[in-house]
């Protein structure tokens, strides 16, 4: 089968299954890359297709071997014979479906165009990031970290980051913020109870080497400290956090460097080995790590003037907070590339029907 034009080339085109083995195939045996960076497969009212010719193992095989990102178009209910092929997708979209592990939208069309244009504008990561989520099943949690920070160190060569680095202005605190005093992460102990607040609100407590250092520390006490009973992590001022601090992106000597740092003083791991012992609660926009960070933690409270965005994928680089292994715990692989490739910010109400927090509450 020759590719007909515009099968690989306009995520528009949904291609039947038939077609994709097809094309994947064909792809295979010429030993090129896809002209076209998504394929969409129309997986509604196919069941009885792909029930023959052993239809479904071979589409499941292809589909984790594929250079192209697929999206798979299903209904809301859907067909028992396609569980396993829909899970080998990367993305699932259906239309006003509310399905379990859907991202449902208005229009597939639509959706497709907005997904197609994200992936354009940084096609290194969009792919590194849905290649470390087919990787990551099954994986334990420090071997797919250690696979998230060697996909971001590699990616701080690409030129979609290296552009944005060169451009990025230095951000400048928002009006109206008030200056922090004292620690970055401040850690106080109440009888056997540890309140942790990030304090750094003039910078909408970004997380700077100093503040992941102190945040550090705090774990490790609460980890380390039996009499501890449990501790709540909250963030000062606007918002819970902004995620990293932009002013030291790209500061490391080297891209080794800060690989090794991120393995040696691996926040994320401390948020894993404490998360039956820690509540946060989260408010404002959370941007980045955090949301990555508190995903690890097994309560997770938010206020309803929450909203969540992953960015990084914009940036050149991938979730690099844990992301890829908390936020897919959570909400599953397909809702978090939706997320992580789009940057597409989220309410509270939807963090909630997607699992990504346990409760929507004021703060105290």
């Amino acid at each position: 089968m020759h590719i007909r034009p515009g099968l690989d080339s306009r995520p528009t085109r949904l291609a039947t299954p038939i077609e994709f083995i097809e094309a994947n195939e064909q792809l295979a045996r010429s030993a090129e890359q896809p002209h076209g960076q998504i394929m969409a497969i129309d997986l509604r009212d196919v069941g009885g297709e792909i029930r023959h010719d052993n239809l479904d193992h071979r589409l499941t095989a292809a589909l984790g071997q594929t250079p192209w990102i697929t999206v798979g178009i299903v209904d809301g209910h859907l067909d028992p014979a396609l569980h396993d092929v829909a899970d080998a997708m990367d993305l699932l979209f259906a239309e006003r479906s509310g399905g379990a592990v859907v991202v449902d939208v208005d229009d597939i069309n639509t959706a497709l165009t907005e997904l197609r244009v994200a992936v354009d504008a940084s096609p290194q990561a969009a792919h590194a990031l849905v290649w470390l989520l087919r990787l990551g099943q099954g994986q334990g949690v420090n071997a797919a970290l250690f696979a998230e920070s060697l996909a971001n160190a590699m990616l701080q060569s690409s030129k979609r980051f290296v552009g944005w680095l060169g451009a990025r202005k230095q951000p400048v605190a928002a009006d109206g913020l008030t200056e922090s005093t004292g620690p970055s992460v401040a850690a106080i102990r109440s009888g056997s109870h540890l309140a942790i607040t990030l304090n750094r609100p003039s910078k909408r407590n970004a997380l700077n080497v100093d503040m992941q250092d102190h945040l550090a520390d705090a774990l490790d006490l609460l980890a380390g400290d039996d009499s501890i009973d449990g501790a709540t992590l909250t963030g000062a001022g606007a918002t819970f956090s902004s995620g990293r601090d932009l002013s030291e992106f790209g500061s490391a000597r080297s891209a080794a460097a800060g690989h090794d740092f991120r393995m040696q003083r691996s926040l994320p791991m401390r948020f894993e080995n404490v998360a039956d012992r820690l509540r946060v609660h989260l408010h404002g926009p959370c941007v980045g790590a955090g949301v990555e960070l508190p995903a690890f933690v097994n309560h997770v409270v938010a206020d309803p003037d929450t909203t969540f965005t992953l960015p990084d994928v914009g940036c050149g680089l991938i979730p690099g907070a844990g992301g890829t292994v908390s936020v897919t715990r959570r909400c599953g692989r397909h809702r978090t590339a939706w997320l992580a490739l789009t940057g597409n910010t989220i309410d509270s109400e939807t963090a909630l029907a997607w699992g990504l927090i346990d409760r929507i509450a004021p703060a105290t």
